[in-house]
């Protein structure tokens, strides 16, 4: 019988961060980096991501930053036959483009609707089948998705964004069950609340106040509390670990009340 493995470097392994620009994926982004993969990081905005590339970078020499609009299926095909051409095989994949809207459910027009569905459901099921395909293929990868608190609850005035967010956990668990036997492992944070540029204005006094009452520890995250969870699903400790969600949240979801 083999050892099980309990590093948690990610040497040798190339990381490709989608959103990577800032908040949770630029946190997880320096995390690989320090862990010991090799990072590229893509984001739809040039200035942004060019500037989080270049913070990447003065610290982690040899990461890479690739502008893409991946709700656009051909900047997501660009992304995946660039990425492999100058930066090689991507080992770990984590989704991590997101957007929300706050606002009373029944004012959502169609137009909000869809592009929050395109960027948080829609984008991240693809990605996850253009660059799991080569995994498989080659038989080892690991993908870690992004999920949210309401991913498993009800949450008032940003159901689209809810919605989405229960989508990418029925990814996680069916492509784990689908892809496992090919040694592609998927699994998901579940991140509680963090001030991010995503939400941080977004988020009235009211909603915050409730956050922290209901949240145990009684604060919010730091971004890179997320950073561990990132790295473990990503690492050899891992092996055996697919289809699971870590929940990062301070006790929100296991406080129930």
């Amino acid at each position: 019988m083999t050892t099980p493995s309990t590093s948690l470097a990610l040497t040798g392994l190339n990381a490709l961060v989608i959103g990577g620009s800032s908040g949770i994926g630029e946190a997880i982004a320096h995390g690989y980096a320090a862990a010991g993969a090799r990072v590229a990081i893509a984001g739809r905005v040039a200035p942004k991501l060019e500037a989080a590339a270049a913070r990447l970078a003065e610290r982690f020499p040899g990461t890479r930053g690739y502008v893409a609009d991946v709700t656009d299926p051909l900047a997501l095909a660009s992304l995946a036959e660039t990425v492999e051409q100058d930066f090689g095989q991507v080992d770990v994949l984590l989704p991590c483009q997101g957007t929300t809207i706050i606002k009373p459910t029944l004012d959502f027009t169609r137009e909000e609707f869809n592009h929050i569905v395109a960027t948080n459901q829609t984008s991240v099921f693809f990605a996850c089948t253009t660059f799991g395909r080569a995994m498989l293929a080659r038989g080892s990868g690991a993908i870690v998705n992004i999920a949210s608190l309401s991913a498993h609850r009800g949450w008032p005035r940003a159901c689209p964004y809810a919605m989405t967010k229960h989508a990418v956990l029925a990814l996680t668990h069916t492509l784990a069950a689908e892809w496992g036997p090919q040694g592609v492992r998927v699994n998901a944070i579940s991140p509680g609340f963090f001030l991010t540029d995503l939400n941080r204005d977004k988020m009235p006094p009211e909603r915050k106040e409730s956050a922290l009452r209901r949240t145990p520890m009684g604060r919010f995250g730091e971004l890179d509390e997320l950073v561990g969870a990132a790295v473990y699903l990503a690492s050899p400790a891992a092996g055996f670990v697919t289809g699971t969600v870590i929940n990062v949240d301070g006790g929100y979801l296991a406080s129930g009340i």
